[in-house]
């Protein structure tokens, strides 16, 4: 013999009125937690930027040289100078450098998984991105010195003799890890970041929209070219400036490779030049976090690469949140 739920005086079932409240509580219960989790992540980074700022702050009242502007680094005595220049050069620019390379490969090989291998190949290729990215930085490092230092350095030679003529390719003495070599590392380590992502949202283009542009008579390429890049364009934004805050952070890696300048260096625009990027140089000092002047000149530097990186990403979200907007 069957049982059935009495019905209320409403006309539904006490079993379905008892899920739907279960249901509304847990949606209350989840919306309760992300809303306490958002709010954590937000006092978290501003507790960073106040705690950088305040310790900051001191080292620069005492500064006696353009903070900017100046490439001399003295921070302890009672005249300190010091200036952020010469970290602010070599970390953008080998940060750049990296973009250029390893965001059009990334998006190339994205497409290839998702748009063009066979089936039998894109799961295993999926999973060699998946774990090329969760190889460690200092891994990374060590390879670059060992072995792609010997063979990056006849090409560098190259475009030195060729084009030395021009600023950024202009001839240096610097033999190891210079800007140009560092940007071309930072790039195979982003390489799989910028593939995976850009791999999940390429994959999630609609079939519908592709059927479509088929149908209407497009070539394979140009059904690419007009639905999924558009679609997955905020993902490949997303990506690459994800990519982009791991370069102008990554610190391991570019230790282990930097050519240091030694004081009184002239300044060069050249990319074959050495240098130091903002996390190179606070790992390399950390030794001197003992003196109060010193270290507060650090956490300054410290503070413009946390600057750095938030505007790159309020810029990507701004960007994203336009093209919503005109997708919409």
């Amino acid at each position: 013999m069957s049982t059935t739920s009495l019905p209320t005086p409403t006309g539904q079932p006490t079993e379905s009125r008892a899920a739907g409240r279960s249901g509304r509580a847990g949606d209350r219960l989840f919306s309760g937690a992300t809303t306490i989790s958002g709010i954590i992540v937000i006092g978290i980074v501003t507790l960073i930027g106040v705690f950088l700022i305040a310790q900051a702050i001191p080292a620069l009242l005492r500064n006696n040289a353009n903070f900017l502007t100046s490439r001399e680094w003295s921070p302890g005595g009672d005249h300190p100078r010091f200036g952020i220049l010469e970290f602010l050069w070599t970390t953008v620019t080998s940060s750049l450098i990296a973009m250029a390379l390893a965001v059009p490969v990334g998006v190339g090989v994205a497409l290839f998984i998702t748009q063009y291998a066979p089936r039998w190949l894109r799961r295993p290729a999926a999973n060699l991105v998946d774990l090329l990215a969760a190889v460690p930085s200092i891994v990374y490092g060590l390879w670059g010195l060992l072995t792609f230092r010997a063979v990056i350095r006849p090409f560098e030679q190259f475009l030195q003799q060729k084009f030395g003529w021009f600023p950024l390719f202009a001839p240096t003495p610097i033999s190891g890890g210079t800007i140009f070599f560092i940007g071309i590392v930072l790039a195979i380590m982003i390489l799989p970041i910028v593939t995976a992502l850009s791999r999940e949202v390429f994959d999630q283009t609609p079939a519908a929209h592709k059927e479509g542009a088929l149908a209407l008579g497009a070539t394979h390429w140009e059904m690419i070219r007009t639905s999924v890049l558009p679609f997955g364009k905020p993902g490949v934004i997303s990506a690459s400036m994800l990519a982009l805050g791991r370069a102008l952070g990554e610190t391991i890696a570019v230790t282990f490779l930097v050519s240091a300048l030694a004081g009184g260096t002239p300044w060069t625009w050249s990319l074959f030049n050495g240098g130091e990027t903002f996390a190179s140089k606070i790992a390399n000092n950390a030794a001197e976090f003992s003196n109060p002047n010193k270290t507060g000149a650090y956490i300054a530097a410290g503070l413009v690469l946390f600057v750095l990186t938030f505007v790159v990403n309020s810029i990507a979200r701004v960007v994203i949140e336009r093209r919503k907007a005109f997708s919409e």
